[in-house]
């Protein structure tokens, strides 16, 4: 079959990708699996073949020497598909290069490295997060465009000039990102779809699927519903699961998600008397 002239072999686009951060505080293969088990409960579905940033940042100077694929084998295991590598020392980029990862940012030196990340917030830790938060942080960013959470952390006003709506329902498999933007919404967002601004989220109808506000690290950011059935609610990076069901006052109820410091929190959205 002939191909129209028009039609080029291949074509480059800019795309946008989300990829979760998985933040290593321990280097130890047999310590990082039993945290991984205890965090997914032995669900093999726990995750869906995500895209992973791996951060290393936390890790002290005696880590040195880290078996990349080992690591990303273990990940590989629990559905999450290492594609980058975040906070690398200049000693570690040749190895990380030869395994078929990227470098997510600048390398840096070790010292700067632990005082970016000691210092950084809204980051959840492998060790730390309840079994609801899971306990990796949701990155939109693709790896060519990270910076450091501090100048990812955009003013709330920075957003609310620029809005981008949607007037039919999200299908399961579609995803909407607003960049630097509010999303409205005003119709379903359906089981298996994903939404995502990096400003606030409004949807004039039942959230069933994924809604990820403050993708961009906007703490300020909120999202609105009017009917809560969602699988996942993200706030800058943190977010929450409801394999267990929701709370029994915010079951298909208007509710507003907003972001406490490390806590999701829902609210009743109430109806002006």
């Amino acid at each position: 079959m002939s191909k129209s002239p028009s039609r080029k072999p291949i074509e480059i686009k800019i795309s946008t990708v989300v990829a979760v951060s998985a933040i290593l505080n321990e280097s130890n293969l047999a310590v990082l699996d039993a945290a991984m088990q205890e965090m997914t409960g032995g669900n093999v579905d726990f995750f869906e073949d995500e895209f992973t940033v791996i951060d290393i940042g936390s890790l002290d100077g005696a880590h040195q020497t880290i078996d990349w694929h080992a690591i990303t084998t273990l990940l590989k295991a629990y559905r999450l598909n290492a594609v980058a590598v975040r906070n690398a020392t200049p000693e570690m980029e040749a190895d990380i290069l030869a395994h078929g990862l990227s470098l997510d940012g600048p390398v840096k030196p070790r010292a700067v490295v632990a005082t970016d990340v000691a210092n950084a917030p809204g980051q959840a830790e492998i060790d730390l997060a309840p079994a609801e938060e899971i306990a990796v942080a949701l990155e939109v960013a693709p790896p060519a465009q990270a910076q450091t959470v501090a100048q990812q952390a955009p003013a709330a006003a920075q957003f609310a000039a620029n809005t981008m709506i949607i007037d039919t329902p999200v299908r399961a498999g579609q995803r909407i990102y607003a960049r630097g933007a509010d999303l409205i919404i005003t119709a379903a967002v359906n089981n298996g779809a994903e939404v995502i601004a990096d400003g606030s989220i409004h949807i004039y109808a039942p959230l069933r699927g994924r809604a990820l506000a403050g993708a961009s690290g906007n703490t300020e950011a909120r999202i609105f519903t009017l009917s809560m059935e969602a699988e996942l609610v993200s706030i800058a990076g943190m977010y929450r699961t409801f394999e267990d069901g929701f709370p029994p006052d915010r079951k298909q109820q208007a509710t507003q998600i907003r972001l406490i410091g490390d806590r999701i929190d829902m609210l009743p959205i109430k109806a002006a008397a």
